[in-house]
């Protein structure tokens, strides 16, 4: 691929047959752009990213003992803490967003053994996440690019499908029932929904999804508010933000950046601008 400014973000949606496990892909390839960290912020989606032009350079991971390095494919659970991505003045890949109910079957495992970290995605995927990998180098543009991930995700349901154990219904539905609130439903009214108590609802959840429900509450409601803000960053209304999110108020919303970003809103928006305006700001 060649030289000079590049800044190019195109999103997609999967396969029929893969929407309600995995969200959509998001390619992505800057050249010539000032020298930057990105800041991966926690979400309510396990992330792969698939890299094509250099590797992923991973200065510090959301577990705060893992040692920074570059990947040519990662693979991240859900975390309560940010990732800071190195880019060198130039980064390109493809993001793949999987559900936590999408795991077992995608991937092989529950996303709770994700919980937390990153890995490099050849050693939970194995071999095929290289030779997908080399494929994406020979297809000539986005579309078939993303053909690549589908025919590739497509042949994982298809192995895996039959042989991982579904996650139970009353975790999955709670699971659902907390994106669909937005992250503001009670986490007793959600255990009694299902029958069990907190603790038992607790300790399932974190097996499954990676977080306990209270948690992930906080990373829903953390995320549809980040993804808000993004929408208009040249005008924020925090006040009104933090009220259409669920939070007490402002000062409530500022706690939850300051523990789940590391930083202010409007600090957020300022380092991560132009990933912004150009529409490649995925969390990692």
């Amino acid at each position: 691929m060649g030289g000079g400014f590049v800044d190019e973000a195109v999103r997609a949606v999967p396969a029929p047959p893969l929407r309600g496990l995995v969200g959509w892909y998001s390619g992505y390839r800057q050249r010539g752009i000032p020298h930057g960290r990105h800041r991966g912020l926690p979400s309510p989606w396990l992330t792969l990213i698939l890299t094509l032009d250099e590797p992923l350079s991973m200065a510090t991971h959301p577990d705060p003992f893992a040692t920074p390095g570059d990947y040519l494919t990662l693979l991240g659970g859900l975390h309560l803490t940010p990732a800071l991505i190195d880019v060198p003045g130039r980064q390109s890949g493809i993001q793949v967003a999987i559900s936590p109910l999408g795991a077992r079957v995608l991937l092989g495992l529950p996303a709770g053994e994700l919980a937390g970290i990153d890995v490099h995605a050849d050693d939970v995927l194995g071999a095929d996440v290289r030779e997908v990998h080399d494929r994406l180098h020979e297809a000539p543009d986005w579309a078939a690019r993303f053909h690549v991930v589908d025919s590739w995700l497509l042949g994982r349901l298809s192995r895996l499908d039959g042989v991982a154990t579904a996650s139970a219904d009353p975790v999955a539905g709670s699971w659902q029932r907390l994106l669909s609130s937005g992250g503001r439903l009670r986490v007793d009214r959600l255990a009694a929904e299902t029958g069990f108590s907190d603790r038992h609802l607790r300790n399932r959840f974190r097996a499954e999804i990676g977080l306990t429900p209270k948690a992930a509450a906080r990373v829903i409601r953390f995320d549809l508010a980040r993804r808000r803000l993004a929408r208009r960053p040249g005008r924020p209304d925090l006040a009104g933000l933090a009220a259409d999110c669920g939070y007490a108020d402002q000062s409530h919303l500022d706690r939850e950046f300051a523990a789940l970003a590391s930083c202010t809103p409007s600090a957020w928006l300022a380092q991560e601008f132009r990933n912004i305006q150009s529409g490649h700001h995925p969390s990692t």
